[in-house]
């Protein structure tokens, strides 16, 4: 992994909490100029630090107000069951993450959808055509307490 100095770090710290943010500005803030602030940038981008910008909706705004929480059991273990879950699993939009765990478990899934209705049709239509699936446990997130996208770089 590349070092990352302290301004490395104050410049992923702006750009994590406003990805729009220019360059210019980082410069006014950070007591630079523009051109080493982009040549930094564009070291972790080409380093991969910095992977993709991306903007937040708000689910509610696109009425996308029920998360789930699903963690799923396959009946086989095997690579090649496991790739074909995964190859599926990236197909559902309401997916919105998938991560494969360790534990009670195989996979833990993030489902954003309109409403229980929707979230019906979702495990219907879509969870329940992976055949290889022999239990889904769903939570019903019933209010968000925290949700951070910022990544914490005090000790790197």
């Amino acid at each position: 992994m590349p070092q990352l100095d302290q301004t490395d770090k104050d410049i992923l710290k702006l750009l994590q909490q406003n990805a729009k943010i220019p360059h210019k500005e980082i410069a006014e803030k950070l007591h630079l100029t523009r051109t080493p602030i982009f040549e930094r940038i564009r070291k972790m981008e080409r380093s991969g630090i910095i992977n993709k910008y991306i903007t937040l909706l708000n689910p509610k705004k696109i009425n996308r107000g029920l998360t789930v929480f699903c963690h799923v059991s396959l009946t086989r273990h095997g690579k090649s069951y496991v790739d074909e879950f995964q190859e599926k699993i990236n197909t559902f939009p309401q997916a919105m993450e998938c991560y494969h765990i360790a534990g009670n478990y195989d996979f833990f899934i993030k489902v954003v959808v309109k409403d229980m209705e929707h979230y019906q049709q979702f495990v219907l239509k879509e969870l329940s055509t992976i055949q290889n699936i022999s239990n889904i446990q769903s939570s019903f997130v019933m209010g968000e307490l925290k949700h951070e996208h910022c990544y914490d770089l005090k000790d790197l």
